[in-house]
């Protein structure tokens, strides 16, 4: 797993985003495939999942979609709380502690739908301009099945306000009309490289056209020291979101765990 460097830091502090080539190397592309799999296939096995890729409605043929996997598969919890992966993510938003928030596999299935474009921060439980998601291309990840897209610089303009994602795919722009008049850019990728990238870009991905899934692994990640906003989410058992109080630290170890501290 390669370091960052100063001006890859620069980029993603310009853009919000920036690819990380080569990332894995050839072993650790090997690792981090076959720990997805197994995952998601333990996980589909038990019928957890409420989206599941064989079902007939729009969304779930945009992908399948398996949450906190380092949750249930020990193999997931050694690469999602590795410190050097926390470190990387920590180094690019200039922070000095971070917490995973919550790890996701996503598989654009063969012939998948779009994903629309949307902010990350808005869907969480905390409202921080500093959030930072990794996102592992276990695939080849190209314009024809389903790369990322993004509107470099957004995260500097974005709000907290929630826009769901739909079928359509620029609803988001309904909130940010002003930003129809940017060029979206595309972000390719080889299986092994990562894209780290602000909670508060706008991103999406294009449709799968082509017979073969698109695997990616992915895992958001909270600044340490960020409080509770009143939103809900999943990864907040019911208990522990009935014991939280608006501005309340989130620093729970053992449901968001710090993964490195300068």
């Amino acid at each position: 797993m390669r370091a960052t460097t100063d001006q890859q830091a620069a980029t993603y502090g310009e853009a919000g985003f920036v690819v990380l080539e080569g990332f894995l190397d050839a072993d650790e592309l090997e690792l981090w495939r076959r720990t997805t799999d197994e995952a998601v296939a333990e996980r589909l096995a038990v019928g957890s999942e409420s989206i599941q890729s064989d079902a007939d409605t729009y969304y779930s043929q945009v992908f399948t979609q398996c949450e906190c996997l380092a949750d249930t598969h020990t193999g997931m919890a050694r690469l999602i709380l590795d410190e050097s992966l926390g470190q990387a993510a920590a180094t690019l938003a200039g922070i000095d502690g971070i917490r995973v928030w919550h790890d996701q596999a996503l598989v654009k299935p063969p012939y998948g739908n779009p994903t629309g474009w949307h902010l990350d921060v808005p869907f969480w439980s905390f409202d921080s301009p500093d959030a930072i998601s990794i996102w592992v291309a276990l695939d080849d990840a190209t314009v024809e099945n389903g790369c990322l897209w993004y509107l470099p610089g957004t995260h500097r303009e974005a709000r907290y306000e929630l826009t769901p994602i739909g079928e359509n795919v620029g609803a988001l722009f309904r909130e940010y009309p002003e930003w129809l008049r940017l060029e979206p850019v595309a972000a390719p990728c080889r299986a092994g490289d990562a894209i780290f990238h602000n909670g508060l870009v706008a991103h999406g991905a294009g449709a799968n056209m082509t017979p073969r899934p698109r695997r990616a692994m992915t895992c958001a990640f909270m600044p340490d020291g960020s409080s509770y906003n009143r939103r809900p989410h999943s990864m907040l058992p019911p208990a522990y979101f009935a014991s939280l109080a608006v501005g309340d630290p989130l620093d729970d170890d053992q449901l968001l765990p710090l993964v490195w501290r300068r």
